[in-house]
């Protein structure tokens, strides 16, 4: 993943590790929406039950909202699809520094806009303009890293919810449990056993962590998951252009 190649391993060391590391990140990031402004932002089925209860309380500018910011997952998503999912599909190189760039970029936005007061009071309710904006940047954040390690992982892994990848999870774990009985290989199940179960660890941890951070620092506390995506930015311009160069 760091090098950039159309032929993406799946389970190399390195795409694990990011992928651990992202699923933390993804953790830290839906703790730090909750605690922000009382939503989650990694998973859009949230925001349809919001839109339900909204809309049974007469409260239609909230319901509308409540549809309009998952919309930013959406972009996100495809973000990730034009920078790397067409790329590799015209046989060039995916651009993934871009994709950890633009990730970069908007948590510096949530950052600095966290301590100009933009975004208004940490852990208000979703009431005003400001909160519906820090809701709709947080989740397309969410929404570029899902399609980003969606795409490289072959749909086997999603670091920003667990409901996909714990129904995934107990699949594999009966195709391991009775791999006697079935025809054909199931060579890699196991490894992505282990990686669906390492997800499922490492985004609690970052919750647990998360909680923490956010009481310490409020909106300072995005500085944490913008350091972690801006690493990964320079790692993977170092190996995608200045490596390449020399």
């Amino acid at each position: 993943m760091l090098y950039g190649t159309s032929s993406i391993s799946a389970y190399t060391r390195g795409n694990v590790c990011i992928w651990m590391v992202l699923a933390f990140q993804a953790g830290l990031l839906n703790i730090g929406g909750l605690l922000a402004c009382h939503s989650f932002v990694s998973h859009v089925t949230g925001f349809a039950t919001l839109f339900g209860l909204q809309a049974n309380s007469g409260d239609w500018v909230a319901a509308l909202g409540m549809l309009v910011v998952p919309g930013f997952f959406l972009l996100g998503a495809m973000l990730s699809g034009f920078l790397v999912d067409l790329q590799i599909k015209m046989h060039q190189q995916p651009r993934y520094y871009v994709v950890f760039g633009a990730i970069f970029l908007e948590l510096l936005l949530v950052v600095i806009g966290g301590f100009n007061h933009i975004f208004g009071e940490f852990g208000e309710a979703i009431d005003k303009t400001r909160d519906y904006s820090l809701l709709a940047l947080l989740c397309m954040i969410c929404g570029t890293q899902n399609g980003l390690i969606t795409l490289v992982s072959k749909s086997v892994v999603r670091t920003t919810h667990l409901t996909g990848i714990t129904t995934d999870l107990g699949i594999g774990l009966v195709r391991v449990l009775n791999s006697g009985r079935l025809f054909g290989k199931i060579d890699d199940e196991g490894r992505a056993n282990f990686t669906r179960m390492g997800i499922i660890i490492f985004f609690t941890f970052g919750s647990v962590v998360g909680v923490r951070i956010f009481n310490a620092f409020q909106f300072r506390g995005f500085i944490f998951p913008a350091a972690i995506t801006g690493g990964l930015f320079f790692l993977t311009v170092y190996f995608q252009i200045v490596r390449r160069k020399t």
